[in-house]
């Protein structure tokens, strides 16, 4: 069994972060079932805005690989999001009442846009094992926050609007993916790492987190 070991001790080292970001109190309303639906609605439109920057740094992650098997994990990953996942998306959006054109037009908020360029440019200024560090507390907690939920983290609401959602990311499928990830930091730790990388690391690691909690923190000041 893997034990995802750089995961865990990045985690570690900012543990009321982390936990601020998979228990926030967005979090909390979609397990309750009583989120103010704007505030939903609001980050599902800047989730559509997010997936186009991910998949950019996917097709950086593609640029920095420098072996064939990295460069085809980052390519796979670039077009499932870009075209499967925000096929998906769009989809789900429709049903809460929002349309591609729509979601495309929105003005991006500022809290979409200091995670996503931050993300961006931890890639640009370092290598695969920066960006995949960067990325992983999107991929792996979003992985995290579907378990909690599912495992009770919120109160079970009958008929639950965002049941869907909770089902998604605690879903077989996407947490395979996720827990690869984690695997994936690891094997570049140790074909890229050593004893002085892992403080900078961890730095990335802990804003990220922080930059999560922001993007939560957006759709809830939507509904104030």
């Amino acid at each position: 069994m893997a034990s995802y070991e750089l995961f865990e001790r990045l985690k570690a080292t900012c543990r009321p972060q982390w936990d601020a970001y998979i228990q926030h109190a967005f979090v909390r309303g979609m397990g309750a079932g009583d989120l103010p639906q704007p505030a939903f609605r609001y980050y599902l439109q800047q989730d559509y805005l997010f997936l186009i920057h991910f998949s950019r740094a996917y097709g950086l992650a593609a640029f920095k690989a420098d072996n064939l098997a990295d460069l085809r994990r980052a390519a796979g990953a670039l077009h499932h999001i870009s075209v499967n996942e925000m096929a998906l998306h769009v989809g789900y959006c429709a049903g809460w009442g929002v349309d591609e054109a729509t979601m495309a037009a929105m003005p991006e908020d500022p809290a979409n846009m200091a995670y996503t360029r931050y993300v961006l440019e931890r890639g640009l200024a370092g290598d695969s094992l920066d960006l995949v560090v960067a990325l992983a507390p999107c991929i792996v907690g979003y992985a995290e926050v579907g378990s909690w939920l599912k495992g009770g983290g919120g109160p079970a609401a009958p008929d639950n609007p965002y049941q869907e959602w909770i089902d998604t990311y605690s879903a077989d499928d996407y947490q395979e993916v996720a827990w690869a990830h984690a695997a994936h930091l690891d094997d570049l730790m140790a074909r890229r790492g050593g004893p002085g990388r892992f403080d900078r690391l961890a730095q990335t690691f802990e804003e990220a987190a922080r930059l999560e909690i922001g993007f939560w923190q957006m759709g809830l000041n939507a509904a104030a």
